[in-house]
């Protein structure tokens, strides 16, 4: 998986797992057939599954991006890279965003649904946690997706009638109108406030309920927007993209290689948990460490 996990210049880009890189966009091949006591828990993870609480974002002005930090290397303040400067006002229409990401057992449902099999490696993550750790499907439903590519992650929000959300809107949501650093404020991430940091020999994936974590929650409410699983949004990474973008509803490039990846997972270190930190990934790539959740527009007004 390809993401900008531990760069600290704008052009250079670092693997931390296994590097694939694939140039098209489109839905990776599906999995393999499940053993048939696989499908039986794939079958109730999926019908155990509940949607996520919709929340409002306000239309409105918001801080985007970091000022240069020269003299504070490792603090919240200080840019990860140049690619989160310059710091600057956006105005964003008003929207939704789900409160939480999307779930593992919304992710079955919707592959059920579509009559595709989950990814192999989906499959033998599943069953490792099924049958060496005793993970119920009532908590495997509530872990948030992931081995999602970029493409089906797409596919399902526009099941929904919704959307993946821009960049700048998932910046917003995370870190609201004033730029905080992380998305409960100031505070130094601690595992009160996100699930990060971790690591299992076996590269497990350790990961916590979509709607847990209430003290780490975002000035709009939302879980999770730092740790747990980063999440892929809708744009093109643009290296320098934060040089020209517009100042109203910013799209993103309109081409690019990799697809923006926003907030950090449960295998990152603190600096990837900064709501201003990005990231990006082959939209192609399958990881334990990606998921996503999903947005929808709304009719605004002029501010």
């Amino acid at each position: 998986m390809l993401f900008l996990e531990e760069r600290r210049c704008a052009w250079s880009v670092i693997t931390f797992s296994l590097l694939v890189i694939m140039e098209s966009p489109s839905i990776v091949e599906a999995g393999s057939k499940p053993s048939s006591e696989l499908a039986r828990h794939l079958t109730e993870i999926a019908r155990l599954a509940r949607p996520s609480p919709v929340i409002t974002i306000p239309a409105g002005i918001f801080l985007l991006g970091s000022n240069r930090v020269d003299n504070d290397p490792y603090g919240s303040s200080t840019q990860f890279d140049d690619t989160e400067l310059p710091q600057h006002r956006v105005w964003l229409d008003a929207y939704e965003m789900d409160r939480d990401e999307v779930s593992l057992g919304e992710y079955a449902a919707f592959q059920q649904k579509q009559k595709v099999h989950p990814s192999d490696e989906l499959q033998k993550l599943l069953w490792h946690v099924i049958t060496i750790h005793s993970v119920s499907d009532q908590t495997l439903t509530r872990w948030p997706a992931l081995y999602v590519t970029w493409a089906e992650a797409n596919n399902l929000c526009m099941s929904k009638q919704a959307r993946l959300p821009t960049e700048a809107e998932w910046e917003k949501a995370a870190r609201g109108a004033e730029g905080i650093p992380y998305p409960w404020g100031e505070a130094i991430p601690s595992s009160t406030l996100a699930m990060f940091g971790q690591h299992h020999v076996h590269e497990i994936p350790i990961l916590a309920a979509v709607d847990s974590y209430e003290e780490g929650k975002s000035p709009y409410g939302l879980h999770h927007m730092a740790g747990n699983i980063a999440e892929w949004v809708q744009d093109w990474f643009g290296f320098d993209y934060y040089a020209y973008m517009p100042e109203r509803n910013p799209p993103g490039p309109t081409t690019g290689r990799y697809k923006s990846v926003r907030g950090g997972s449960w295998k990152s270190n603190r600096v990837m948990l900064r709501t201003a930190t990005r990231g990006g990934a082959s939209p192609d790539q399958r990881a334990a460490t990606i998921g996503f959740r999903c947005a929808r527009s709304l009719i605004s007004g002029n501010p």
